[in-house]
């Protein structure tokens, strides 16, 4: 057993995880710990685990032979069931860190934040929480060993510390984030909705209002709506208007008309302007799932113009694989809508030459009254990403993306089902 005496957990996660012979499991992304009234101190049961596909499962720790050498060593199978947090289990990167805490002194208790913990291997074979790291507060500054030196830090005993175990009011998440800034926005999303409510407020709380409006985008319903409601007003319409239009409108549908209109009323005109126009359709037709804002030129834009703008980073790629090409104004709804342009064909053609000349005018648009399942025959017939929608005189006023689609005709609960098993 190489095991060393103690352990950070902040050095721990990230840490790659080994099976037996030597091949590798997944990689470590937090350690579960429980409290207990006889205990002394705090037991650690496990560890999360993230393998491959982004899935998250509970490796115990009487599975852990050995954490050295820059790598975490199991015995045995690990149970591929993706991780479910239970109600007496805490997340000590997720929920731990950053938590105000009372350091009890024999020169005075003082306030801090906790920045890291050690866990350790007791006699027992047990893993304990053993140390804690913390960082000064604000608060009763000239108390502790930290006179006149705030923000200084220390390593004291778990058993000094209170408060390590109850979730309090105002808990920063600012290194929570950073351990989660390489993820996707669909994987960030199945992060936040494994925390609880309270701290799920908290992460929303410091995210910037792109980056919220993003992981909205792809968290159930239940979850957007809670986490909307904690925002001061201002702020959830500041991420409504950064959500794609028809992301918001969904969102929208889910509150009270009295909140619907009190938050549009806050957003810029324009923006609030689209809002209203979508959730006047019905939200299974081509209007109610079309967002107002594809990429849109004129006929005589370049072809290297073109692929310019699909370019954008804010772009997603259901968005970016197809120009619209309009009479002015360019913004929906447009002037006449002419035709479309795929990707591949701009890629195909001269970049001096104009979009005008390259129209796909096969496809018919569809209007916004068109069922789901119209919408969904277009695009699997004609083998397509996007589809227009246009008004009855024939401005642009929108476009239908695959992804919108299949955000309808999955199950309700799709994004939840990956939650519906639990460790052992």
């Amino acid at each position: 057993m190489s095991t060393p005496s103690r352990v950070f957990v902040g050095r721990l996660t990230s840490l790659s995880v080994f099976d037996p012979l030597g091949d590798q499991v997944g990689r470590v992304r937090d350690v579960v710990v429980t409290f207990g009234a006889s205990r002394r101190r705090p037991r650690i049961i496990g560890l999360v685990v993230e393998v491959p596909g982004r899935r998250r499962v509970f490796v115990p720790m009487t599975r852990v032979t050995s954490v050295d050498g820059g790598q975490v060593i199991t015995t045995g199978l690990v149970n591929m069931r993706r991780f479910e947090q239970r109600t007496n289990e805490v997340l000590v990167m997720a929920e731990i860190l950053e938590r105000p805490v009372t350091v009890h002194d024999p020169e005075g208790d003082y306030e801090a934040t906790v920045e890291d913990v050690a866990i350790e291997r007791e006699r027992s074979r047990d893993w304990a929480m053993s140390k804690v790291f913390v960082r000064q507060g604000t608060g009763r500054s000239s108390l502790g060993p930290f006179r006149r030196r705030r923000g200084a830090t220390v390593l004291v005993p778990v058993e000094d510390v209170t408060g390590i175990h109850q979730s309090t009011a105002g808990q920063s998440a600012a290194m929570l984030l950073e351990t989660y800034d390489d993820l996707k926005s669909a994987d960030l999303a199945d992060r936040i909705h494994d925390l609880s409510p309270k701290r799920r407020a908290e992460v929303a709380e410091a995210m910037a209002d792109d980056k919220l409006a993003d992981v909205l985008e792809e968290l159930p319903e239940d979850d957007q709506v809670e986490i909307l409601e904690t925002l001061p007003v201002g702020r959830a319409a500041d991420v409504l208007e950064a959500m794609e239009p028809d992301d918001a409108t969904d969102l929208l549908h889910n509150l009270t008309a009295e909140k619907q209109e009190e938050l549009l009323q806050l957003m810029e005109p324009d923006e609030a302007a689209d809002l209203r126009r979508l959730l006047t359709y019905d939200e299974e037709s081509a209007g109610g799932m079309m967002t107002t804002e594809p990429v849109i030129l004129g006929p005589e834009a370049s072809i290297a113009e073109a692929l310019a703008v699909v370019r954008r980073v804010e772009l997603s790629p259901a968005l970016a694989s197809t120009v619209y090409v309009c009479r002015t104004p360019h913004e929906t709804p447009t002037g006449k809508y002419l035709g479309m342009v795929h990707i591949q064909r701009l890629l195909r053609e001269p970049p001096h030459g104009a979009v005008g000349s390259i129209l796909d005018k096969e496809i018919e648009p569809l209007h916004a009254d068109a069922p789901l399942g119209k919408v969904t025959r277009m695009l699997a017939t004609y083998n397509l990403v996007g589809v227009p929608v246009v008004d009855a005189d024939g401005r642009l006023i929108g476009a239908v993306t695959v992804d919108d689609v299949l955000d309808h005709i999955l199950p309700d609960d799709w994004r939840e089902e990956r939650h519906e098993v639990t460790h052992g």
